[in-house]
């Protein structure tokens, strides 16, 4: 896992407020009348907050370091803000949580598809290979395994949603191939077809990785819902492994 540079991030913090104080500022919470890039400066520390929970929350800074995800976040920040509706948005009558809302959704869409293109090889951290291996009867050691081999899971001790904690993993990498054949024996022990389908099509285990609109696509599931229905898919499959794969195969592979 990437080490979390707290310079950079400080520097970068800095950098956002520093910006913050030279550009205008909306009068009365009138947004209608600040230029593109005004209005991307402005929510700039938006994307710092969502970028910060991202990697918390959904545990994903195994693949991205935090600049990244600000980097990812900002450009979805610059092309949402050139999709505005300036009228719609002068019609409404909080101005701000309206187009929060709608910076929100799509700074969040910019990140996670970032984090999905970019996720590649999959690694346990060290600190969490010894935790199962000294509990081997822990059933809580399946999850913390099937977590963190599909969502990167890296806890942040301390919580801090600023802050992604991460650990220098200085262990020899794993093969790869070894790992995806054997969650790919586990999945068609344990899962429906469909499931084993979502999760060997979304993680890439034996091909390319697939977006969730080609995976509904293949499967004839209602494009126009996709990715909240593959995403629950993939919850249920991981669940469905954690449930029912015992601890002692997990300590066999590792």
């Amino acid at each position: 896992m990437r080490k979390y540079n707290i310079q950079n991030y400080i520097r970068y913090k800095n950098e956002v407020e520093a910006a913050l104080k030279r550009v205008r500022k909306p009068i009365d919470g009138d947004y209608t009348y600040l230029t593109n890039e005004e209005i991307i400066v402005n929510f700039l520390p938006l994307v710092m907050t969502l970028a910060g929970k991202q990697s918390t929350s959904d545990q994903a800074s195994g693949v991205l370091s935090i600049l990244d995800l600000f980097q990812e976040g900002n450009t979805g920040l610059t092309a949402a803000v050139g999709k505005l509706d300036r009228d719609t948005l002068k019609k409404s009558d909080d101005q701000e949580k309206t187009i929060k809302s709608f910076l929100s959704k799509r700074i969040k869409g910019a990140i996670r598809r970032a984090v999905d293109i970019n996720r590649g090889d999959i690694r346990i951290p060290e600190h969490k290979l010894n935790e199962i291996r000294r509990n081997p009867k822990d059933e809580k050691m399946v999850a913390m395994f099937f977590n963190s081999v599909f969502s990167s899971i890296d806890n942040n001790p301390n919580q801090d949603e600023n802050m992604a904690y991460q650990v220098v993993d200085k262990s020899e990498p794993y093969n790869i191939g070894l790992l995806n054949a054997y969650l790919l024996q586990l999945m068609k022990k344990h899962l429906t077809l469909q499931q084993y389908e979502v999760l060997r099509l979304s993680f890439g285990l034996d091909c390319d990785k697939h977006s969730a609109n080609d995976i509904a696509s293949k499967l004839n599931i209602n494009v126009s819902t996709a990715h909240v229905r593959i995403s629950q898919i993939k919850r249920d499959a991981i669940q469905c492994l954690i449930d029912n794969v015992d601890s002692s195969q997990v300590l066999d592979y590792l």
